[in-house]
């Protein structure tokens, strides 16, 4: 019985990505479909990390072939590919880094460290190749987070090569300078220090690079809004009013510069006892869920108020990688597959693929 590739491909186009909640065949995920005696090979190629999907995938495409009549055989091959994708007018991409996420928030002590160091975590978990960079010029956390000691090699005595923790490239000022050295600098120094680190590094093909903000909108975060090729922002908050309205100030931001909001993380939103198991919202309930609706911006997830994320933190072990099948790794996980979702759903960053034109004097 010969296969009717009318039916294959309408079996394959009703094949829904559970994660975007849209067909695979509408962001042209799936390629080289093949049709040869009782036997169908296709090619699924993700735009967003997913590693720990893939065999799901696999099984989702098998299941929808096999109800075609005379399918005995479907060949399926998942894969992802991440692309580089469109940043600010006028800045460009920069080497061997495609996408740069800044994760920002109003005010300091909402958890953005935390929350960004386990994004990058979560992120290489998928199979990305990921960096981050401390752009705390006056507050450096990356390393006791990372449980990273040491300086970064120069290979040239003009730029340097990351730091490497948990399969992450990173840096920091924290790496360069004693641990209780304060940074007494002006804003200029300051944003000088942090273009430094960021164009300096080595980055060795990067999917994405995390940036971990200082806390505010002064001089460090406008220059690396205007400056810096930043695909899109993450917000973290608490539920709590006052954070609400400096995490309100710090989106605005993002928006005058024409950096897209990829989404807002909700964090400490719920404490549950460790002793009785009681839930309380102690810092308010709802406020990411309020902000987002107000502007138009997806809430990502919300993290707990839980003593492992602060103790597993400190101890250079964070939790994607202390507790990764553990119940909060998972939402971390779920917040990074969404921000790299969001990214793969905006237009790609074509210049890569137009060649260099030169005009000489004949």
């Amino acid at each position: 019985m010969s296969i009717d590739r009318a039916l294959v491909d309408a079996a394959l186009a009703a094949v829904t990505d559970p994660n975007t909640g849209k067909p695979y065949s509408a962001a042209r995920n799936i390629r080289n479909v093949t049709v040869e005696g009782d036997a169908v090979s296709l090619d699924v190629v993700l735009g967003y990390p997913a590693k720990r999907q893939f065999e799901a995938v696999r099984a989702q495409f098998a299941d929808a072939l096999k109800a075609v009549p005379g399918v005995a055989n479907a060949r399926v091959e998942v894969s992802q590919d991440i692309a580089a994708h469109t940043v600010q007018r006028g800045v460009k991409l920069l080497p061997n880094v495609k996408n740069i996420v800044a994760v920002a928030s109003g005010k300091g002590g909402v958890g953005k460290s935390t929350t960004a160091v386990n994004l990058a975590l979560a992120l290489a978990s998928e199979g990305a190749s990921v960096g981050i960079l401390d752009a705390d010029i006056y507050g450096p956390s990356l390393p006791m987070m990372l449980g990273i000691t040491g300086r970064p090699e120069s290979p040239d005595e003009k730029s340097m090569n990351p730091m490497t923790g948990y399969g992450l490239q990173a840096n920091s000022i924290g790496f360069l300078i004693e641990q209780d050295n304060p940074m007494v600098w002006r804003g200029p120094m300051a944003t000088s220090a942090l273009e430094q680190l960021l164009r300096q590094t080595n980055w060795q093909d990067l999917d994405y690079l995390i940036v971990d903000m200082p806390p505010g909108t002064g001089d460090i975060q406008l220059t690396l809004s205007q400056r810096v090729p930043v695909t899109g922002a993450v917000i973290v908050t608490t539920p709590q009013d006052i954070a609400l309205l400096d995490a309100k100030k710090g989106l605005k931001m993002f928006e005058k510069v024409g950096i897209p909001i990829l989404g807002i993380v909700e964090n400490m939103g719920m404490h549950i006892c460790s002793n009785c198991g009681h839930e309380e919202h102690i810092f308010g309930a709802g406020g990411g869920e309020r902000m987002g609706k107000e502007y138009g911006v997806d809430v990502l997830g919300s993290l707990p108020l839980d003593i492992g994320i602060r103790e597993q933190a400190d101890s250079g072990k964070p939790t994607v990688v202390a507790d990764p099948e553990g119940r909060i790794a998972g939402i971390y996980r779920s917040i990074a597959r969404k921000v790299a979702i969001h990214i793969a759903e905006r237009a790609r960053d074509m210049t890569s693929k137009f060649p260099s034109i030169v005009v000489q004097n004949t």
